[in-house]
């Protein structure tokens, strides 16, 4: 085996850093995930520029002989208390150019600086039973979590039977929404609501958890519009002013057809009323009449969660792919 590349990390990312991360990027994903969108190049250089919540970001490209990017990886390094013990790895070879060294040089650079930033956990996402799989195998990462990825047309016949949902009564709740920021008046009990996620299955995942209060849910908000999103939320509010439920869709800059489902949760204490299918309906019904060149929800779910998978199938989630997280423990100083 030959290696022939290059690996450089990128310390202020230029536009022309960014297009040849689009370009790496874009090739990967056509290869090994045929039919998913992949970010477009505007998408890519607000990820690689702009601040990420509660982390930084390390980057590196790999280019050939020839000076054409081959290669990229991005390392996430979480900071806030609770997980910062914990980095995340994004890493792509263009398909022409595997088998030759690359992987290995990025996944190389990204372990290093994991032991530099005293991160003993290093996790990654890859498509089930493909390269990237058999890749981080054979690196000593374990599989850790399978999820299930799951489609929403929103066809006429979805429409009629979540409106039906959506206008439910649910005695003692209201629903709220709002883009972008929470109001005022909601960011404490939303942050409240925020920790409901940390219980959420992450199967063997050294993932640690996340303290939201009200600041830290502006943060996100903030972050989110800074690279040109928007996110919608839902909620169901109790009389008593306590939010028992919420769930969020991000829409892309652009607004593509597919939009990305983010959180959803039910606090413990609200479980069992089916609140976490009525705040979906509604940020359905809240698509379809804000954003009608919508015609696609994606979502994810670990695929022992069958709560929330219940919920997806009775709102017309169909299986479409299935990605695994694995983990690399790092042996740090």
């Amino acid at each position: 085996m030959s290696i022939s590349a290059h690996v450089r990390p990128l310390q202020n990312v230029s536009a022309a850093d960014a297009a040849a991360w689009h370009q790496v990027v874009a090739a990967s994903m056509a290869h090994d995930l045929p039919g998913v969108p992949a970010p477009d190049a505007g998408q890519i250089h607000a990820m690689l520029t702009r601040p990420t919540l509660g982390s930084h970001r390390l980057t590196w490209l790999a280019a050939g002989a020839d000076g054409a990017p081959v290669g990229v990886a991005g390392l996430r390094v979480f900071t806030s208390p609770g997980q910062d013990h914990l980095a995340e790895l994004e890493l792509h070879v263009d398909p022409a150019h595997r088998r030759l060294g690359t992987g290995s040089l990025l996944l190389s650079a990204a372990v290093a600086a994991c032991r530099t930033e005293n991160r003993r956990s290093l996790i990654t996402t890859a498509p089930a039973d493909g390269p990237g799989e058999a890749f981080g195998e054979r690196r000593g990462f374990r599989r850790a979590l399978t999820l299930d990825h799951l489609m929403l047309r929103l066809d006429e016949r979805a429409g009629a039977d979540l409106e039906r949902i959506a206008e439910a009564e649910h005695p003692g709740y209201r629903l709220a929404g709002w883009t972008g920021t929470v109001p005022d008046d909601l960011a404490a009990a939303f942050a409240a609501a925020k920790n409901a996620m940390n219980d959420m299955p992450v199967g063997d995942l050294d993932y640690g958890s996340v303290a939201w209060d009200a600041d830290r849910v502006r943060a996100m908000a903030a972050v989110v519009a800074d690279r040109g999103d928007t996110l919608l939320t839902v909620a169901a509010v109790h009389d008593d002013g306590t939010m028992a439920g919420y769930t969020e869709i991000l829409v892309p800059q652009g607004v593509p057809p597919r939009v990305q489902q983010y959180d959803t949760a039910v606090v413990p204490a609200h479980r069992g009323h089916g609140l976490g299918l009525w705040v979906k309906a509604a940020m359905v019904r809240r698509l379809r009449a804000e954003y009608p060149s919508v015609v696609e929800i994606e979502t994810d779910n670990a695929d022992d969660n069958a709560h929330m998978l219940a919920v997806n199938h009775r709102m017309g989630f169909r299986s479409y792919r299935r990605t695994r997280e694995f983990q690399l423990d790092v042996v740090t100083r």
